[in-house]
C-alpha cells in the first residue's frame, strides 16, 4: 500500500484536510444563501426581526443547522463509505445517558463560574419579582427551545464531520485546536466580544472537543452547551456571549458589580476568568472520569479510517 499524495490518502481517498476544507466550504454557502433567502423573505413581507429575537434566533439556527448534517452524511457517506449515525447525532448506545451527564456537568460548570465570582465579590443574584410565574415560566420554555437549536447548530458544524474526519485521520488534538479557534473566532461577531471573551470561547471549543472524543457521539457536548447556555441565560439572568434578548424573563437577577476581568461585565461571565477556571476544572473532571465509555460501535466508525467500511 503507498502512503499516497498531497491529495489523496493511503486508501486512494481525498485527504482529511481537503475534505474538512471542502465541507467548510460548502456549509458556509448554503447556511449563509438559505439565511439570506429565508430572511430577505421575511423582511421583504415587513416583518420587523428585532422585535422577535429568540424567534429569529432560533429559525437562523435551524437554517444553519440543515448544512452541516446534510454535508456531514453526505461527506462521511461519499468519502469513507460511514453510514448516517457516524456523525454522532443517532439514538445509539447510551445516547441518553450522555445527553443527561452533559446537561449536569454544563449546569454544574456555569455554577462553579457563578459561584467564584461571588465569593470574590463580583457578582450577586436576587429573585426576579418583577415578572409573573407565567411569564417566567414561558421565558424559560421560549429560551430552551432557542437553545436547543443555537447548540444543535454549533455542535453539529464544529464538533460534527469537520472535526471527526481530522480525527480519523490521526490528528485528534489538531483537530481540537483548530476547531476551537474557528469556534472562538466566530463568535467574535457577538455583541461586546473581546480578546477574553474570545480565548474563553476556544476553551470552550477544546471543552466540548474533550467531551465528544470521551463518548464518540454529539450527546455529550449537546447537553453540556445546552445547559450551560440556558441556566446562564435563563436562570441566573447572565448575558448569553453577550446576548441579552433571548431569556426576557430569567428566575434570578444578575447584579454585576465588576471588574471586568472577575464578571465579563456586557459579555457575560463567559469574558471573564472565573469561566477560565471552571471550563478548565471540568475538562480536566471530563477526561479523567471513569465511567462514560463510547458505544462500541461508534467508537469503531470514529477512531480511524478504514479502508472498508460495512
Amino acid at each position: 500500500m503507498n502512503s499516497g499524495t498531497i491529495f489523496l490518502n493511503e486508501f486512494g481517498r481525498i485527504r482529511s484536510g481537503w475534505r474538512a476544507l471542502f465541507f467548510l466550504a460548502a456549509c458556509i454557502f448554503f447556511m449563509f444563501g438559505l439565511n439570506a433567502i429565508v430572511f430577505g423573505i421575511l423582511i421583504g413581507a415587513g416583518v420587523d426581526l428585532d422585535e422577535h429575537v429568540a424567534a429569529t434566533t432560533a429559525l437562523g439556527s435551524f437554517l444553519s443547522l440543515v448544512p452541516p448534517i446534510a454535508f456531514g452524511w453526505l461527506f462521511g457517506s461519499l468519502f469513507e463509505g460511514l453510514p448516517f449515525r457516524a456523525l454522532g447525532g443517532w439514538f445509539t448506545g447510551g445516547w441518553l445517558k450522555h445527553l443527561a451527564l452533559g446537561g449536569a456537568i454544563g449546569a454544574f460548570t456555569i455554577g462553579i463560574a457563578a459561584l467564584i465570582s461571588m465569593a470574590l465579590g463580583g457578582l450577586r443574584f436576587t429573585l426576579d419579582i418583577s415578572n409573573t410565574a407565567e411569564s417566567i415560566g414561558e421565558s424559560l420554555l421560549v429560551s430552551l427551545g432557542v437553545f436547543i437549536v443555537a447548540a444543535a447548530f454549533e455542535e453539529a458544524l464544529f464538533r460534527g464531520y469537520l472535526l471527526q474526519t481530522l480525527n480519523r485521520a490521526g490528528f485528534g488534538p489538531l483537530a481540537i485546536a483548530v476547531t476551537s479557534v474557528f469556534f472562538g473566532s466566530v463568535h467574535l461577531m457577538n455583541p461586546s466580544a473581546n480578546l477574553f471573551s474570545t480565548v474563553n470561547t476556544m476553551l470552550a471549543g477544546v471543552w466540548f472537543g474533550v467531551a465528544y472524543l470521551k463518548t464518540r457521539d454529539l450527546w455529550f457536548p449537546f447537553g453540556i452547551h445546552l445547559l450551560w447556555n440556558w441556566v446562564q441565560g435563563s436562570v441566573l439572568g447572565i448575558e448569553v456571549s453577550g446576548l441579552t434578548k433571548l431569556s426576557p424573563a430569567p428566575i434570578l437577577n444578575e447584579i454585576d458589580r465588576g471588574p471586568a476581568w472577575l464578571t465579563g461585565e456586557s459579555y457575560g461571565i463567559e469574558a471573564s476568568v472565573a469561566c477560565t477556571v471552571a471550563i478548565l476544572v471540568s475538562i480536566v473532571f471530563i477526561h479523567f472520569m471513569p465511567w462514560v465509555r463510547p458505544d462500541p460501535g461508534m467508537l469503531a466508525m470514529t477512531s480511524k479510517e478504514a479502508a472498508n467500511r460495512t
